[in-house]
Order: C-alpha cells, then structure tokens, then sequence
C-alpha cells in the first residue's frame, strides 16, 4: 500500500512540473511558432518521469499532463485530429521513453519518442492543415528538435543527479 501512494505522488509531481515548466516556456516566450508548436522545457518532466517510474506510470503522467494542459487552457487544437495528433499522441509518445536501454550520457528513448512527436505532428499538419508533407515536417521541425537538443542535454544531467535519491525506496 504505501508504494502505491508513493507512485501516486511522483505521477503528481511530476504532472505538475510539467505545467509549470509549460507555463515558464510560454511565458519566456522563447521560440514560438505562428500557428502553434514552441521550444518547450516541459518535456524534461516527461521524460524523467518515464525513466524514473518506468513505462506504465511514465505514460500516465504524460496523459494526465495532457489533461492539465486542456484544464488549465494552453492548448490549441483544431478539431479531435489536432487533439489526438498534436497532444494525445505527440505527448503520451514521451512515456515510452524509459522501455529504451541508455547508454551513459546518451538516451535514445528520447530521440525516439521525440521523433514519434515530430511524426504524429507532421501528420496532423498534413491532415488538418492540409499541409504538404516536407512543409508539415519543416515546420514541426523547427521547435520539435530544438526541444529534443534540451532533452538530451537536461534528462541526462538530472536523472543522473536524482538517480541516487529515486534508488532509496
């Protein structure tokens, strides 16, 4: 019983320094695209969260992170193709990111889910948006890799900070 609990608040925590994180990069207002898409910081909580909880957990933090994210308003959908496409699956994608063996430094569970992230946008630029497909890929693109480059800088370099303190259970 008081391992669940203990999950049950990691997968708080870790949903709520996602909206945070989410509220300081809308309003730091770093790169942000036109028609939506920004550089994002809040993945990092994602990501930790699927390499500290393990896949199962990781993903419900990330669609619980997707319901905050309605709740609280910063998300902009065009249609439940946007929705499913652009947050759903783009987000949740992020949760698998601990079924990947890391090597050091190197996490190649967050190349990968940031390029099923890239994957599921694009499509929703061509279906929604009516977009061509290197047009939709350029596009989500620019902020999406620029997002994994923080990832793969700041997952690495935290995880391995906190490492000690999630091994005490």
């Amino acid at each position: 019983m008081k391992r669940n609990v203990k999950d049950l608040v990691y997968v708080a925590l870790y949903a709520a320094l996602f909206v945070a994180l989410d509220y300081v990069t809308n309003v730091l207002n770093l790169f942000r695209m036109p028609d939506g898409g920004s550089l994002s910081f809040a993945t990092v909580a994602l990501l930790l969260a699927s390499y500290h909880l393990g896949v199962k957990k990781g993903l419900a933090v990330c669609a619980l992170s997707v319901v905050l994210m309605f709740i609280i308003g910063s998300i902009k959908f065009y249609g439940i193709v946007s929705l499913l496409l652009d947050y759903i699956v783009a987000y949740c994608a992020y949760g698998l990111a601990g079924a990947f063996k890391n090597y050091k430094w190197f996490y190649p569970g967050i190349v990968i889910t940031s390029l099923i992230r890239l994957a599921s946008s694009t499509l929703a630029g061509m279906l929604v948006w009516e977009t061509p497909f290197w047009g939709s890929l350029s596009y989500n693109a620019s902020y999406i890799i620029p997002t994994m480059i923080v990832d793969l800088i700041f997952v690495p370099l935290l995880y391995n900070i906190l490492k000690p303190t999630f091994e005490k259970k």
